[in-house]
This record gives C-alpha cells, structure tokens and sequence, in this order.
C-alpha cells in the first residue's frame, strides 16, 4: 500500500469517528449521559491523535491532545457536560474536521490554530499542565510516576512492503516521552546482489522514559505485531529478559544487543550514550491507522519466576494471545469497504451484460430452437439476479444524510434563538448512493428556510396558543416505485397572499388569474424569488430554494408543497429509487418504442371504441374514476399508425393517476438507463434512453412530467372553453403544437 492509499484510510476513519463525535454530543443534549458515551467520546480524540502521531501531523496531534484531556477529565466525574460543555466539544469536533479537511485538500495544518477554543479549553482544566501533549521537558502529572523502558525491536522483513515505517513509530514514541538512547543493529543486512531495498534487515533497542503504562506501549505496534519481535520490558528487570529478547538472534547480533543494553545501564553500569537523533522526515506508511485502540496489545509471556532478578517485581498479568483477540474480531467482522469507483464500474458492466443478454435471447426467440430459447432464459434469469444483487449493494440508507441535520438544527435555531425539536423517522429507508450524496444541500436548504421563515418565534407561538417548542420533521419512506421524503413544520405555513402579490408583481403570474395554491407555492422556487422584508445570513436573497427544484429534477425527481396557515408546511420530494437499471415496459408508438419504468405502471386496458381524439374532454371512466388521457402519438408529434386495436397504460405517481394511450404492449424489459446529452436536458418527458436487444435506441419516459401534463391540460378544459388561438400553454415539454 503507498502512502496516499494510506492517507486516505487515515482521512475516511476520521471522518467517521467525528461523525460518531458529533452524534453522541447531539444525543447527550435531551438524554442522561451514560459512562458509555463519555468513553466513546474520549477513545473519539484518542484514536485520531495516536494515528495522527503515526503520520507526524503535529497540529491534530496537539489540538486532540488537548481535547483529549478534557474529555478525560469528563469521564473521570472531574467536570460536569452540561450544555455550555457540549458547545465547546462541538466546537472542538469542528476544528478537528478543518484540520482533516484541510489536510485532504493538500493545505497548511499550521495556519488552522485556534488561540480562542484553546484558551476555551484551558479554562475548563483543572490541571493547566496538562494542556501541553507529553513532551521530553514537560513535567509529568503528579499521579503518574515515570519509569525507565527497554524496547526490543525487531519489525518484520515485510513491513515496508505492508506499507508501514518503522521510524514513524519511534517518532511516535517521542510525542509520548524521551527517547534517551536509540541503537540500529545491522548484522543481518546483506551485501551485493543480496540486497533488497523493500525488505527490513535492522534491529532497534532503545532506552525510554515516560509515564504511560506498559498496555500504552504495547498499543503503539499493534499494528506490526504480527509479524514483529517486539519486547518491552521495564529497565529494572530487562537484564533477566535478555535471553528471551536474543532467543532467534545471531550470536554476533546478540552481542550487539547485550552491548547496546550495558550501555542503557540494563545489564549494570550505564555507560555513556551517545546521542542518536530519533529519525524526523520521513513520511510514515500505514495500512490501518485507526484500528490501533480497540484492544490493548498483550503483554509478552514471561520467563519462569526462577529466572527473574530477587528484588525484581513480579510480571503483569498477560492479556490474551493477539492472535486470539484478532481471530476473535475478525470473525465478529459483517462488513468490507470497497472503493465506489469500483462499485460504479460494475454496475455499469452489469448493464451491459443485461444489453448482450436481451440481444441474445432475441436472436434465440427467432431461432424458434427451444433449447436455444430455454438457455437462453436461464441466463437471463441469472442476470436478473446478479444485476438485483449488484445494485442492492449501492444502496444505502437515507440516514446517512438525515443525521447530519440535528447539528444544523441546534446551531441555526440557537442563532435565531429559537426552540426547535427535530424529529426523524425513516432513516433505514435506502436509496441509490449516488442520489443519497446529491441530496444533502436541496435538503439544507429546505430544512434552514423551514427554522428561519416556517417556525415562528418563542413569542409568538405562545401567544396563538402554541407550545413555546417548535417542532421540524424528517420523514422518508417509499411509495409506488419511489422514495418519498418529507421535510415538515408546525410554524405559521406559507404567506399565500404575500407569494401571490410577489409573483404578480415579477410578472411570474397574471393580475387577472387566480391559479390554485400549488401553483402559487411552486413560485418560491424561481430563481431570486423571497418574501423576506430583510436579508439575513441564512436566507432571504431568494438563491436557495431555486438551488433545490433544480438538485431534485437533476435526480429525475419532484417537490411539492403543502401547507396551511398557522398549522404547517409540508415539503414532499420524490425520486427514483436508482438512476442505473430498471424493470421497463415496452410499448410501441407509431413505429417508435418507449419504455415506461414497470413500477409506474398499474394496468392497461383496451382504449374504448368511439371515443373521439382529442375532444373537449379527453377522459375515460375508469370504474367510477375520471382518467386523463395523454396520446402519445399526438403529444411527439409522431404520425399516425393504422392499428388495429389501440391500448391505454394506466400510470400512477404520488396520489395521481393518468393514462396513455398508445398502439402496442411490448411487454417487460430490463432497461439500463443512459443518459441524454446536454441538447435534450430540457425535455421533461423524457428521462434517459436504453438499448433494446436489436441495438436500437428507446427513450424511457418521464411519468411525472408526463401525468402531470395530462392533469392540468384536463383541469383546464374543465375550467375554460376550447381556445380559440393555437398559443402554447406554459410548461410544454416540446417545440410545436401540443394536443
């Protein structure tokens, strides 16, 4: 593994433990605070500081350490976490993540110092000592006692092959004491033709001073125990572990060790050392640097108290084999990461296996060679599977999105002193990963406007007799084929009087028109659009809810408000559940094949005989319902095929239905989407393409778009005559005349 992959690892485990931060501080605010969480909080900062240590990023070493101990403090019942506390861990969890920002970016760490939040820190201590992270001129805490070390270490011939740097973890070393001697041994390293420069041939004893115990030190090489010699043993009683130390040694490197450890004054008196500098500058490769804390390392086994010194005190207690804890871990493991990119890749080979399978079951069908036909169809069975499986797998759920917001609700409502309750439900509800990481900001939005113009202020929903809190929902759940996600509030609802004064005046709507309140709640998505008297550093510049309607009809998606005044509002988002392969159904008009997604579709009926194209009321009684029909054939402008029996699709999204009448059933179809290029992005009734079996091209219909044309053509030739003038209507998705 090369250092950037390693990086990477380091920057992704990050991010999540200041996820898991964020999310415990958030909880502790309504809830009473367990031992639990306060100790998830502090292994949080220890992780990153120890793995940051491994990297020598001195800045996240420093700053974490301070949090560190302050979290430390917290767990030991030395300080209380009340709110003011929680404010400043968040504010200690921010800091920490534009550090991890700034160094995926490829920025300075230096320039990042925050002299105030660690001032902040300082006053909540109540040892200042213990601000400054353990160095070789800081004095120790007064109940911990220092102790001299020996360490013998002999790290695997492949550990720079594994991605890892021995120097780094005796720089690590001196972040937590004194290296006060150091000794490289060489007597295995070869000469000539011999010589393997990504093999590790040296030997290291060293002399150390610190006051973290025994555990700590084993925990600082978990990673390379494995594969490593490692012993760590206490000065006073390293002279009768000497023969276990050298037990694989050559006699000449055993010498050299006997040698290195009389001059620590292991083995008597110490002899002069000379100075060694600890290894600086060079970068650290790490395979898993943040799975170093979930279990203290063991200690090694001892020899037989008959061999130990007579004033020695007795080993401590060994921990079980590392082998053991491993293997136990690891069989408790569910889960792998694997790069996205790499995910992608193979949904896109899926979708071409799907392609070269439906044009080989076509060519088996015109065989008429049933075997052919029968393999052929087991295959694409597999497919099938293999393609629900894969896709299966980029799903995920929408909490990953939804629980970044209690954050952004606690900071907002508190700027505008408010009080808010968020409220979440749905979380599991999956959806396709790539829409999941383009919702985040349409959502932001939606969800700052609701707390800065829905909610009312304390006072004033006090005195319409509401509870002083108010109240934001997040709600996701799955419907007809999409996924439906709600953001709602109890405040005063939408100004419909106001929106409808603004949109006239903007000219987005007539003086003489009285259009529905769906229409006039849809103006506050135009772009520049706000009813703010002021403007704010949330809102009111009338650039954030054009952002969303654009975000979610990029995802093939729709918004819809609802709202009442005094009570609420309701915005309603739909998508596609994933933008990759479908279940279609072909149908074909005029010679032309469209695929509607199979979901949609409800049932198909035969069109009724007689009933005049195109009438004042083009509908049909479906069992008690009025149904819109759409002609598909006259909404392209395709010309007219001689058919000899004409069908309608009945299609369905949200709470509306339609129907579209069209010339042919084709039957289900396995479509994998490809998208249009940029010429065709302003069409809203088509969605995509896809390639049939017989390597031609089919467009996939946009249902919404398509049901909601339907709608309002019929509820305007219910509200008005037949005009006269050929104008289009506004919202037409094509150039010419539409039916």
């Amino acid at each position: 593994m090369d250092l950037e992959q390693a990086m990477q690892t380091f920057l992704e485990e990050s991010r999540e433990l200041l996820d898991e931060m964020e999310s415990i501080l958030l909880d502790v605010e309504a809830e009473q605070t367990s031992s639990e969480q306060l100790n998830a909080l502090f292994r949080t900062m220890h992780t990153i500081k120890g793995s940051a240590g491994l990297f020598g990023l001195d800045p996240i070493i420093r700053f974490s350490h301070q949090a560190e101990n302050l979290l430390d403090q917290l767990r030991d019942g030395k300080l209380k976490l009340d709110d003011e506390l929680v404010g400043l861990l968040l504010r200690c969890h921010d800091h920490v993540k534009l550090l991890i920002q700034a160094l995926a970016a490829g920025d300075s760490l230096e320039v990042l110092s925050d002299e105030a939040l660690e001032a902040a820190l300082l006053g909540y201590l109540t040892v200042p000592q213990a601000m400054q992270p353990p160095a070789r001129e800081a004095p120790p805490p007064a109940a911990s006692r220092p102790e001299r070390w020996v360490l013998s270490l002999r790290f695997g011939p492949d550990v720079l092959r594994n991605g890892l740097d021995p120097s780094s973890f005796i720089r690590y070393l001196a972040t937590l004491g004194t290296v006060e001697g150091i000794r490289a041994i060489a007597c295995r390293l070869p000469a000539g033709a011999d010589f393997d420069a990504e093999s590790n041939y040296l030997r290291f004893e060293l002399l150390y001073h610190s006051d973290i115990d025994e555990k700590s030190l084993h925990e600082v090489f978990e990673f390379v125990r494995e594969d490593s010699e490692l012993f760590i043993w206490p000065l006073k009683i390293a002279a009768a572990r000497l023969p276990e130390s050298c037990a694989s040694a050559t006699p000449d490197e055993a010498r050299e060790v006997e040698e290195a450890w009389r001059q620590f004054g292991a083995l008597g008196q110490a002899q002069p050392l000379e100075e060694e500098a600890v290894p600086a500058g060079v970068d650290p490769l790490l395979e898993h640097p943040l799975a170093a804390t979930a279990e203290p390392s063991p200690a090694e086994p001892a020899q037989p108290a008959a061999q130990a010194e007579p004033h020695a005190p007795p080993p401590p207690e060994t921990a079980p084999a590392h082998g053991e804890a491993r293997a136990g871990r690891g069989g408790e493991s569910r889960f792998i990461k694997v790069e996205a990119g790499k995910l992608d890749s193979l949904i896109n080979l899926i979708g071409e296996l799907v392609i070269a399978g439906s044009a080989a079951n076509l060519i088996a069908r015109r065989s008429q060679q049933p075997q052919l036909v029968e393999a052929t169809l087991g295959i694409a069975n597999l497919i099938e599977q293999i393609r629900t499986g894969t896709l299966s797998m980029r799903m995920v759920q929408i909490g990953e999105i939804f629980h970044r917001f209690p954050r952004v609700v606690r900071d907002v409502s508190r700027e505008l002193g408010k009080d808010i309750q968020l409220r979440i439900v749905g979380a599991e509800t999956e959806l396709d990963k790539s829409m999941v990481e383009k919702l985040g900001d349409p959502l932001l939005h939606i969800v700052r406007n609701a707390i800065d113009h829905g909610i009312e202020p304390t006072e004033v929903r006090q005195a319409h007799g509401k509870p002083a809190q108010g109240k934001l929902w997040l709600n996701a759940y799955h419907e007809s084929g999409s996924v439906v996600i709600e953001v709602a509030d109890d405040g005063g609802g939408l100004d419909r009087g106001r929106i409808l004064a603004k949109a006239r005046e903007r000219g987005l709507l007539g003086l003489d028109e009285e259009p529905p309140d769906n229409v006039v709640f849809q103006q506050i998505f135009e772009a520049g659009f706000s009813t703010a008297d002021q403007v704010t550093n949330l809102s009111g510049r009338g650039v954030g809810m054009d952002v969303v309607r654009r975000g979610i009809e990029q995802l093939h998606g729709n918004i819809e408000i609802d709202s009442e005044a005094g009570q609420g509002t309701t915005f309603r988002i739909r998508l596609p559940l994933t933008l990759a392969i479908i279940d279609g159904f072909l149908v074909e008009v005029a010679a032309s094949i469209f695929v509607l997604p199979l979901e949609a579709v409800i049932e198909c009926i035969e069109l009724p005989a007689g009933l005049p194209e195109n009438g004042v009321h083009d509908c049909i009684n479906l069992r008690g319902e009025l149904l819109p029909l759409l002609h598909l054939d006259s909404f392209f402008e395709l010309p007219p095929a001689a058919a000899l029996r004409r069908n309608v699709v009945v299609v369905q999204y949200g709470e509306r239905k339609a129907g579209l009448v069209v010339d042919a059933l084709q039957g289900e179809f396995q479509t994998v989407i490809k998208p249009l290029g940029a010429l065709f992005n302003t069409l809203k009734a088509i969605s995509g393409s896809t390639i049939l079996g017989t390597g031609e091209v089919a467009l996939i219909l946009d249902v919404p778009s398509l049901i909601q044309r339907a709608c309002r053509r019929e509820s305007e030739r219910f509200a008005l005559p037949p005009r006269a003038d050929s104008t289009p209507r506004p919202g037409a998705p094509l150039q010419g005349n539409t039916p």
